[in-house]
């Protein structure tokens, strides 16, 4: 569970953005190189070794709250390990190098590579759960939706305070079975599904974007991905509230054992405790919200997002790079 910030804690003065954004850039190409190939492993491997050295290079005393070890059994960038170059400010860190691995590796839509920091002691630890139950709406959404209604009513909600009709909204879910009886309650609501295979986070940033005409995200999905989104949301001024989900009596009993509440709901500020948040995305293949890697016979693009909570900046950054040095560097292949 989240810790209590302390009063010696120091808050991020400095806009650490645009170092984290070099962070993402790093792995979104050193995967890039993995594009429909196939390999798993070695597209995560790929990204968590570029991720994990230019991390090192950022001013912050770090500690992974959200990382690659419990699930992947990574040596690098498990939860708990100190990150940074040891100076700034001691904070909070959730990564995932890539989220979106399958399309990664089979060269499909929506995979991206994401970091977010909050001052330390403000991200939520899910403990053994790896699932949550989740629900992200953009600022329109305050107040009107929630995990407490069902999907229908949080359909009819939404439109109401819109102006709109039910026919009007989309939400986002998760292409998995388990949503079957999901879909189709949204779908008897009136409103239209967008079904997604992979990158639960880019679906919930989405959502408080007003160029997209995403409108809801809910389902299961990971609970690691629930903090990155909850930390985007902080910036967006959007909300993601999120349930434990577990998959079985063996998770049910350890989050018991361990103190966790069940049946509460978390609401944004409880997954991200802090007002100053960082958060930055890379796109590895292509996506709505950004587009892939892009590898010509010089260059090579990438396309970032990057925001902080306190100011409420977003920032789009098309970065060009020299495809000689970053081949020298063994940063891509």
């Amino acid at each position: 569970m989240r810790a209590v910030p302390s009063e010696t804690d120091s808050a991020p003065d400095r806009n650490l953005a645009l170092d984290l954004v070099r962070v993402t850039e790093a792995a979104a190409l050193a995967a890039s190189a993995w594009i429909g190939r196939g390999d798993k492993e070695a597209a995560d491997g790929a990204a968590v070794n570029a991720m994990r050295s230019i991390l090192a290079t950022v001013p912050m005393r770090g500690v992974v709250v959200i990382g690659e070890g419990e699930k992947d059994h990574a040596p690098m960038l498990y939860n708990g390990e100190v990150i940074g170059d040891g100076t700034g400010p001691d904070v909070d860190v959730a990564v995932d190098p890539i989220e979106g691995t399958t399309p990664t590796a089979m060269g499909r839509w929506g995979a991206m590579s994401v970091i977010a920091v909050a001052t330390r002691g403000s991200m939520f630890f899910p403990g053994p759960i790896v699932y949550m139950d989740k629900l992200a709406s953009g600022p329109e959404g305050l107040g009107v939706v929630s995990l407490e209604l069902s999907p229908r009513d949080n359909v009819r909600e939404l439109a109401k305070a819109r102006h709109a009709s039910p026919r009007d909204i989309t939400v986002a879910i998760l292409d998995r079975e388990r949503h079957q009886h999901l879909i189709e309650e949204v779908r008897s609501a009136g409103a239209r599904v967008r079904l997604i295979g992979d990158g639960d986070v880019s679906a919930a940033v989405l959502t408080a974007m007003p160029e997209s005409d995403v409108d809801l995200l809910l389902g299961v999905g990971g609970s690691p991905e629930a903090v990155l989104g909850a930390a985007a949301m902080r910036c967006l001024g959007g909300q993601l509230q999120a349930r434990l989900w577990p998959r079985d009596d063996a998770e049910r009993e350890a989050a018991e054992a361990q103190g966790y509440p069940l049946e509460r709901i978390y609401a944004t500020e409880e997954l991200v405790a802090s007002d100053d948040v960082f958060f930055a995305g890379t796109g590895i293949t292509d996506a709505e919200l950004l587009q892939g890697v892009r590898i010509g016979r010089e260059r090579v693009l990438t396309h970032s997002i990057v925001m902080r909570s306190r100011s409420g900046t977003i920032r789009r950054v098309r970065a060009y790079h020299q495809l000689a040095k970053l081949k020298a560097i063994q940063l891509i292949s």
